[in-house]
């Protein structure tokens, strides 16, 4: 739960890859709401910006290692400002106060997060979160932990978890298409894919959660609706 003086910190989604991750930061956009904290389509309003990120590639890594490149430059920039705007008053242990309590915090989701694990809190030094696709329900507590000055983490992968029960918050003004996920996971372990890494097992939500989401969807006025799954036909 967020504390008073947390709820109103904003947060930032910023999504590379295929429709999983959009349907997916549509999860995240869900829990964190829920857990008090304000969804800002602005990355320069936001506290919090969460990056979800592709592994299928090599790429699409670089690409999102240069998104955080970008936001490493937008901290020690506001380190600057804050050391030249009080040059006379702070020393640098009080510029650090300030600018920690200010700073951006950046973490990683999805595949790429899966894959590289602690590697990209040790050896990058460019996030204080790092959170696998089957660890979103957990990212209140990694908030915490990364404001709190340390590290957090949570790369571990489910053989149950699929979201049926949280109800994704989509992007305003856009009522007429929206991604459903059925499914999670793969199992056909081809040699070429890295996804029964980044995603785990294979798993189906039930017929019952994913009716309930279409007929609400359909009663909001949404038009057509992509049924998702990084392999639809195993349904079961």
């Amino acid at each position: 739960e967020v504390s008073l003086g947390e709820r109103s910190k904003s947060f930032f989604i910023e999504t590379l890859g295929c429709q999983m991750n959009v349907a997916d930061s549509e999860v995240v956009a869900a829990v964190l709401t829920g857990a008090g904290y304000r969804k800002t389509d602005e990355i320069e309003d936001a506290d919090i910006v969460f990056l979800n990120t592709c592994a299928i590639r090599e790429n699409a890594e670089e690409k999102a290692l240069q998104r955080l490149r970008a936001l490493r430059s937008i901290n020690q920039s506001k380190y600057e400002d804050i050391r030249n705007n009080d040059r006379n008053s702070l020393d640098k242990v009080s510029a650090s106060k300030i600018w920690h309590s200010e700073r951006i915090t950046v973490g990683v989701l999805g595949c790429m997060a899966e894959r590289l694990k602690e590697k990209l809190l040790e050896e990058t030094k460019l996030v204080d979160i790092v959170a696998g696709p089957d660890a979103y329900r957990d990212l209140p507590r990694l908030i915490d932990v990364a404001t709190g000055g340390q590290k957090g983490i949570n790369v571990q992968l489910s053989v149950e978890e699929t979201y049926a029960d949280i109800t994704p918050v989509r992007p305003a003004g856009n009522q007429v298409s929206a991604f459903v996920s059925i499914t999670r996971g793969c199992n056909n372990m081809c040699s070429y894919c890295i996804v029964p890494f980044t995603r785990g097992r294979e798993r189906s939500r039930t017929a019952k959660s994913i009716l309930e989401e279409v007929k609400a969807l359909a009663a909001e006025g949404y038009k057509e609706i992509t049924l998702l799954g990084q392999n639809v036909n195993s349904y079961h």
